[in-house]
């Protein structure tokens, strides 16, 4: 997909959200988007099921409600962007900024999301007894995590 063709469907998903006669709902299903600048894009309820989004600039986007099922965001800057409701489930999300703000609350995944926070718990240094205990009752789900071995090494 060329830079001019992802620019009408986004103009077109734009037209779409303000009023669902017109326009048309991005459908990015499978689109390879590797390296784009989407930056502050309102993908709100787009399909980018099984979308290949390797090193894709995602940073402040609206994908709230989005199919991201499959997507490939390895290395994806997700940073400031809204997920609330997104489909992450099967999605890679190695390498990535993963926004830990509300943008991400409600977000649909599977188990490897957060085996893989769990993990990243685990890893930390942290001087409190309490969250020593937490981390201890966390550790054999951050051992189940794809990325255990890097993470908790």
């Amino acid at each position: 997909m060329n830079r001019e063709q992802l620019k009408d469907i986004l103009h077109q998903h734009k037209l779409w959200l303000l009023d669902r006669s017109t326009g048309k709902g991005a459908d990015l299903r499978g689109a390879d988007l590797e390296g784009a600048d989407l930056e502050g894009a309102n993908l709100r309820s787009a399909d980018l099921k099984g979308a290949y989004l390797r090193g894709a600039n995602l940073r402040g986007t609206d994908l709230r409600g989005a199919d991201l099922e499959g997507a490939n965001l390895e290395d994806a800057n997700l940073r400031d962007a809204n997920l609330r409701g997104a489909n992450l489930r099967g999605a890679n999300l190695d390498f990535s900024c993963f926004p830990l703000w509300c943008g991400g609350k409600n977000i649909i995944t599977d188990r490897s999301l957060p085996l893989m926070l769990s993990a990243f718990i685990c890893s930390m240094k942290v001087e409190d007894e309490e969250i020593q205990a937490m981390q201890t009752l966390l550790l054999p789900y951050a051992q189940k995590s794809h990325r255990a071995k890097e993470i908790l090494e």
